[in-house]
């Protein structure tokens, strides 16, 4: 079995592949001091409680916080006895190589949604995904990473808003009856759902002009459902995407091996 995970700056999700099907996939905060013990008494835990008889014997590790991959991978190591590939680093191949200036470091996270959605979706997309950062990704005819455009996430945003303005308070991220609120809480979430549609709309629309090639829009990411409501900005909305793309590369890694 194979164990899939994406350390995001704000979710850690762990994924348990089987070959052909996610058997279940759980969400824990990101904190770069939970130690490789936690980190298996919570996994533990939530196998037997699923009733889960499973052995791991294979592990894969995205992450954007390096702070957190050390403990991954003791977790790996010491639980596991297995050693995990590292979205990455050297030893952890790409079946595409990214075009980007030389000397570019491209977030782990981007290079998984990229290939996981090329292997769904094949070339020409934008892969949208709302995390703590609200990314663009452009995937090249060939399935490259080619560049794309980083903005802030929208509970990032709420949350700036809220600290930078005493009176105004946390809300909850929702699209709103009307554009124009006709109360405070109302404003804000009419101003953070509509502005976020048109910067997709307005980022997607450019990255189109400048690439010529006619391309699909794929979402990903907690509150991509919300953004889809009634619009036809996305193409399709993909939950599992990055857990998808850690497998592809995993499946690669293990054919390099074997030829």
């Amino acid at each position: 079995m194979l164990l899939a995970i994406d350390c995001g700056n704000t979710n850690t999700v762990f994924s348990i592949w089987d070959g052909t099907r996610f058997l279940s996939t759980w969400r824990i905060a990101t904190d770069h001091r939970r130690t490789a013990d936690e980190y298996f008494v919570w996994l533990s835990s939530l196998m037997n409680l699923h009733k889960m008889d499973v052995t791991i014997t294979e592990a894969i590790i995205s992450s954007t916080v390096p702070r957190v991959v050390f403990n991954l991978r003791v977790l790996c190591n010491r639980y596991y006895d297995c050693r995990p590939r590292v979205v990455g680093k050297p030893e952890c191949a790409l079946p595409m190589v990214p075009r980007v200036d030389a000397g570019t470091t491209v977030g782990p996270d981007r290079l998984v949604n990229t290939v996981g959605s090329f292997d769904r979706y094949g070339g020409d997309l934008i892969v949208v995904d709302f995390g703590t950062a609200t990314t663009f990704d452009v995937v090249d005819t060939d399935g490259a990473y080619i560049g794309g455009v980083i903005a802030p996430g929208v509970n990032l945003s709420l949350e700036a808003l809220h600290m930078a303005a005493a009176a105004l308070p946390h809300v909850d991220v929702t699209k709103p009856q009307s554009a124009i609120g006709t109360n405070t809480v109302a404003c804000m979430q009419s101003g953070i759902f509509w502005g976020y549609i048109g910067l997709c709309e307005g980022i997607v629309r450019q990255i189109r002009v400048e690439h010529v090639r006619p391309m699909r829009v794929i979402a990903t990411g907690g509150l991509a459902p919300l953004f889809d409501q009634g619009f036809t900005l996305f193409d399709k909305v993909d939950d599992d995407l990055t857990m998808h793309g850690l497998t592809v590369i995993h499946r690669y890694n293990l054919e390099l091996e074997n030829v």
